[in-house]
């Protein structure tokens, strides 16, 4: 029995990227442990469910007790650990992969109270000297990684691009439609590009959709925004009828380990891309043909760029993102390498349990 152990649902984006995808497609038995199964952990998602948050700390530390065979631990096990409990399932557990897609040592728990007094930073430090094995989601992660464990190996974030329908109509809308995906709490990125985006939307009437939350976090902004819910039917349908997608990221450490997921996203569906070269953003801008922007008149520059462009060249742009991510970043082309490295498990034995 292999154990996969992960904060968080379906619903939680790294989560869902990084172990329930996996899941899916793992033709052995396991079992995933995925706390109380919500989006997030914030104090307000606890709070509301008291008896499945105890519910979850008793499941893992029976996890514990029955001392698996192999453990796949991504991120941390309880929001509610300093460590302890994480420490306990890697030590009792026969075989043990910690498995990271964020640049969780820095994180020393700014914002709320929970953060400050359960920070991720010393949980992952723990983590990684334990296990046996680190998966690191790019190479900065790595780097940081190998210095503390010396079986550490990448495994970057990866998509399915048969879930995303693709973009086959390049032909600008009027006004012309960028869009961001991603989470409420990384809406304020979006201000490295605020200068630029003002000025976009001043020459061309571009109106910028954000599918994330509903509350207007984004000031003088948000008179050019229209938001959508997330959910995944609009993740992997809706992103098509978009005319261009923007991925800026400010230069932080923290942003320098992010694992470049969205720029995945928009290049499944065969989008043009301008995003900020930051960490591994910079090489996959790079594989998918996208330009990137590090000041306000680069990003002026190169939104009018595309925008500018043919249809024809956006759709040849598009064509060569999609084919790029298929090949390099989709589930198909990663499985056989996460299986052995993850899990343990080689294609034969999987192919013969399956």
């Amino acid at each position: 029995m292999i154990h996969l152990v992960t904060p968080y649902g379906r619903q939680g984006p790294s989560s869902r990227v990084r172990v329930w995808e996996w899941s899916d497609r793992l033709a052995v038995e396991h079992v995933v442990t995925a706390y109380i199964s919500a989006r997030n952990s914030s104090p307000a998602t606890l709070a509301r469910h008291p008896f499945s948050v105890a519910a979850a700390e008793r499941r893992l530390r029976a996890v514990a007790r029955s001392k698996p065979d192999r453990l796949l631990l991504h991120r941390e096990a309880s929001p509610l650990s300093r460590g302890r409990l994480e420490a306990e399932l890697i030590d009792r557990s026969k075989s043990t992969v910690y498995d990271f897609d964020d640049a969780l040592q820095w994180d020393w728990g700014g914002g709320g109270i929970l953060r400050r007094l359960a920070p991720k930073a010393p949980k992952a430090h723990a983590s990684i000297c334990r296990a046996d094995r680190v998966i690191a989601g790019n190479a900065v992660l790595a780097d940081w990684a190998s210095d503390h464990n010396r079986d550490v190996v990448i495994v970057p974030s990866c998509v399915s691009p048969d879930s995303y329908r693709p973009k086959d109509d390049y032909v600008l809308g009027d006004p012309p439609r960028l869009v961001w995906i991603g989470s409420t709490d990384n809406e304020h990125y979006l201000r490295v590009a605020q200068v630029a985006l003002r000025e976009v939307h001043r020459r061309t009437g571009a109106r910028l959709t954000l599918v994330s939350g509903t509350k207007r976090t984004l000031g003088n902004l948000e008179d050019m925004i229209d938001r959508m819910s997330w959910s995944e039917r609009v993740q992997h349908e809706d992103l098509r009828d978009f005319d261009l997608a923007i991925a800026p990221l400010p230069d932080e450490p923290y942003t320098r380990g992010k694992s470049g997921y969205k720029l995945l996203q928009y290049g499944a569906v065969g989008l043009p891309i301008v995003g900020s070269p930051i960490g591994v953003n910079e090489q996959i801008l790079g594989e998918l043909g996208m330009p990137g922007a590090t000041s306000e008149d680069e990003w002026v520059d190169a939104i009018l760029a595309l925008l500018s462009s043919s249809a024809a060249e956006r759709a040849h742009l598009g064509a060569l993102a999609r084919a790029t991510v298929e090949r390099m970043y989709s589930y198909d082309a990663w499985l056989h390498t996460w299986q052995r490295l993850a899990v343990g498990v080689s294609d034969s034995r999987a192919s013969a349990i399956g």
